[in-house]
């Protein structure tokens, strides 16, 4: 399998923040604890080692073990939820929302690079444990973000009013989506497998956390991966309480905007993912999940008649604290306050907001994970790779947006020059002489050399676009073909994993799909990888 590395800020898709991270710019070096190097997990580990204690251990695999009793897990994956027990056995997580199967490319990619994490940790440290975690957003209520993915140019959706936790959600009405997939997908031995994979998932399980569960474990248990859905009441008892200095002193609105306001010091590039609220809770109960405010003396449920006073929301707490739930902010303590964690796995969007988190985790004494920026993918068959070869477009140069690209490769391949720089510069350098003539005669003329100077150079831009606009008409065949195979490779001029299913890929390569991606991912490398199969 020949791959390519690239890195990630000449893709052109990361934020200046993340590209800075992942150099180790001191100036942010503020916003997190340990960088994610393999040296650096010694001292995260011994951190971690401290702050968990045994009870929280046993919650833990009592939980996973009741989740997981309707499923026929891996025997890696329950000796991974056993392990769990032991003070020498670490987690490695990453998160996603419930997107119907799987949603795009990248699912995959946040666990494989997770797994493969654990793993490169055993060998490095073989007197501890390292289990990869995939985090269920159960709680999340976005539903218009996960009712969907994109096969072969199509959305295919799931058209369903909803309200509340979409972990939740009854998956009736999902037939309707398995027969417009069944149909789109054809036959044959890889879109069956995919056909009952989904029916499996889906018919046959009552709500969508269940059924992602199963998809999850079907795919990756003999990878040991365990899958936690922490909308659970003992779990958020261990919460109970971070959730009540939450309610009391709004702790994560003071010090995230604090964090914030110092993030946007540094850099206009830098941009805010989250702005917190004055209290960072959801309430929640069946079909319902909204934010919590407090208002003239009282705790409210907005867009509901619920309401408490003070000593009567903190008995709420102590007796259902499943009925709390942290929003964007307060997830990420809530998920280092149940998991003996090292590490979370995410995108550049996530590790931004993570960043934002780090002066409310030094305030609540909880350790602060390394932040590792998942794997990002592109996937070329050999005969797109040939065609990269033969048009002669470097990796560099498909990662170019639409226009950039083009005018990059018609200038390339054109047999006259379409650059006007040096005639440019010669214009400046006699208009130069005619600002010296002017200054010398009559200074009043400055203005009207700069406006002549300015036009003449406008004229030459003017030019210099019609010239390349006449090339490309001349050379349309190869700006077609170009223009194609850059299509393919960016569906919707977006990268590949963030808008293609997996099951595109599945039906070509079948069940080496994934240990390919498996052998070729290695999370600590930190760039994006071009991978031929």
């Amino acid at each position: 399998m020949p791959t390519e590395n690239i890195s990630f800020k000449k893709t052109g898709y990361f934020s200046p923040l993340i590209c800075d991270y992942i150099n180790e710019s001191s100036e942010i070096q503020k916003f997190y604890s340990h960088f994610p190097n393999n040296e650096n997990f010694k001292i995260q580990i011994a951190e971690k080692r401290k702050s968990f204690n045994s009870v929280s251990r046993s919650v833990l695999v009592s939980v996973l073990t009741n989740q997981y009793t309707n499923l026929t897990p891996s025997p890696l994956t329950l000796k991974n939820i056993k392990s769990l027990e032991q003070e020498n056995t670490f987690t490695v997580t990453t998160g996603h929302q419930l997107n119907i199967f799987t949603g795009p490319l990248y699912f995959l990619y946040k666990i494989i690079s997770t797994i493969n994490l654990a793993k490169q940790l055993k060998q490095s440290y073989p007197d501890c444990n390292f289990v990869p975690i995939y985090w269920m957003a159960t709680e999340d209520h976005d539903f218009e973000e996960i009712n969907y993915f994109n096969f072969k140019g199509k959305k295919i959706k799931w058209n369903k009013s909803s309200s509340g936790a979409v972990g939740a959600l009854s998956t009736e009405g999902l037939k309707d989506v398995f027969e417009v997939f069944s149909k789109e997908i054809g036959v044959g031995k890889n879109a069956d497998y995919l056909k009952n994979l989904f029916s499996k998932a889906y018919l046959n399980h009552d709500n969508l956390a269940e059924a992602t569960r199963f998809l999850a474990d079907e795919l990756f248990s003999d990878y040991g991966l365990v899958i936690l859905d922490a909308n659970n009441s003992e779990l958020k008892r261990q919460f109970i309480p971070f959730i009540k200095e939450e309610l009391l002193n709004e702790t994560s609105f003071k010090l995230v905007s604090e964090t914030n306001k110092q993030i946007n010091a540094l850099s206009k590039d830098y941009q805010i993912q989250v702005n917190p609220r004055e209290i960072n809770l959801f309430y929640l109960a069946e079909n319902l999940r909204e934010r919590i405010v407090f208002e003239n003396g009282k705790y409210k449920v907005v867009n509901t008649n619920i309401s408490w006073s003070k000593e009567v929301i903190l008995k709420e707490v102590e007796m259902y604290p499943e009925r709390f739930s942290p929003n964007v902010i307060m997830r990420p303590l809530y998920q280092e306050v149940i998991l003996p964690n090292l590490c979370y796995i995410g995108g550049g969007g996530e590790l931004a907001y993570w960043f934002q988190l780090k002066q409310l985790f030094n305030e609540v004494n909880v350790p602060f994970p390394m932040l590792l920026l998942r794997n990002s993918v592109l996937i070329q068959s050999e005969n797109q790779h040939k065609k990269l070869q033969k048009l002669n477009i470097s990796s560099e140069d498909i990662f170019l947006k639409r226009n950039t690209f083009i005018n990059k490769k018609v200038r390339e391949i054109s047999n006259i020059e379409i650059d006007f720089s040096t005639q440019k510069e010669l214009l400046q350098k006699q208009f130069q002489e005619l600002y010296k003539l002017a200054d010398q005669t009559d200074k009043s003329f400055l203005g009207a050399v700069k406006s002549q100077e300015m036009k003449q150079l406008k004229g030459l831009s003017n030019l210099e676009k019609r010239l390349l606009k006449a090339q490309k008409r001349k050379l349309q065949d190869q700006v077609s073909r170009m223009t194609t195979i850059q299509n393919e490779l960016f569906p919707n001029q977006s990268l590949q994993e963030r808008n293609t299913n997996f099951s595109e890929f599945y039906l070509e390569y079948g069940e080496e799909l994934i240990p390919k991606l498996m052998a070729s991912l290695k999370p600590l490398q930190l760039e994006f990888l071009i991978l031929t199969l």
